[in-house]
């Protein structure tokens, strides 16, 4: 079962998409790409979608925003969850209002799944089976963490993404593995289609282990000292997190430090940091997943080869 969605008009130029690993500096070459080639940005961060969320999610600068149009930045509050089908639907009305104005849509962001649901199509899980739900919150009940402890013995992969307080995601990954014998993990790569169901150029910006965890470390300390704890704070004592912005890489761990959970920030930074590291290996391992259809590119490389690689 896949969800009915037309795809936008097959007809015009593939999309360009630019996307890679967390800290991989895809902002800086998208903004000189749009700029050269007339295009405007569709972000394909699942957590830029959330007004408030700023610092963390290392949002564009008003100034960028202002030099390039940019969308799906800021459409849902934090209180809010915000899904695949939501996502595909705004990235829909933005390709068609950014071609009414003759320019080109550039995808950039990295979150794989955004870009497999959007070009290919996701497949629909089964059905709710209410029954084995009962027991799974009775089983919760008994023991407060067990479900998560169990996720983690049998999809480690959805136990990494889904955080301890996430009852109900937690809950649908092991009623996905009761009822398919599959684990969550392994049926979030499969799609509509083997091919590309939205026409695409896709470009991963490509950066050495090393330079990523030097990236990943600045990047977590500027956001500290930049006020990230107190911007969480204040989301928190206002409207709140729904379950998937609060399970945001910095987020969550900021709200567990301001829970006392942490002893320092030391120990706080360093938990951000090993998140955005889990993060940037499952997102390359998605993207070398797709072999012959992403282009490599070095993040120093020039903007040529970029746009090089992109009309191939």
């Amino acid at each position: 079962m896949t969800e009915d969605r037309d795809a936008p008009n097959e007809t015009a130029d593939p999309i360009w998409v630019l996307t890679g690993p967390t800290a991989a500096g895809k902002t800086r070459l998208a903004l000189a790409l749009a700029e050269r080639e007339r295009c405007e940005i569709v972000s394909m961060d699942s957590m830029a979608v959330y007004r408030r969320m700023n610092i963390g999610t290392a949002k564009p600068s008003a100034e960028e925003i202002a030099r390039i149009p940019h969308h799906l930045i800021d459409v849902a509050d934090p209180d809010e969850d915000f899904d695949t089908h939501r996502f595909c639907t705004h990235a829909e009305a933005a390709i068609e209002d950014i071609r009414t104005r003759g320019r080109r849509p550039l995808f950039v962001g990295g979150t794989p799944l955004y870009l497999m649901a959007f070009f290919k199509g996701m497949i629909e899980g089964p059905a709710a089976d209410e029954a084995f739900r009962s027991e799974l919150a009775a089983r919760e009940d008994a023991d407060p963490g067990r479900l998560h402890r169990e996720l983690r013995e049998r999809d480690p992969d959805a136990a990494d993404r889904i955080h301890r307080n996430d009852l109900r995601r937690t809950v649908r990954a092991l009623e996905v593995l009761h009822l398919t014998g599959r684990t969550i993990s392994e049926q979030q790569t499969t799609f509509e289609s083997e091919s590309w169901r939205v026409p695409c150029r896709i470009v991963a910006l490509s950066r050495s282990r090393e330079e990523l965890h030097e990236r990943v470390k600045a990047r977590t300390i500027a956001m500290l000292r930049d006020g990230l704890v107190d911007e969480v704070r204040a989301i928190r004592d206002d409207c709140g997190f729904s379950k998937t912005a609060g399970a945001a890489i910095g987020y969550r761990e900021c709200l567990d430090f301001l829970r006392g959970r942490y002893k320092d920030e030391e120990e706080l930074r360093n938990r951000i940091r090993r998140s955005t590291h889990k993060l940037v290996r499952r997102q390359t391992t998605w993207l070398r997943h797709l072999t012959d259809d992403v282009h490599w590119v070095p993040a120093d490389a020039e903007l040529e080869a970029l746009e090089g690689a992109l009309r191939c």
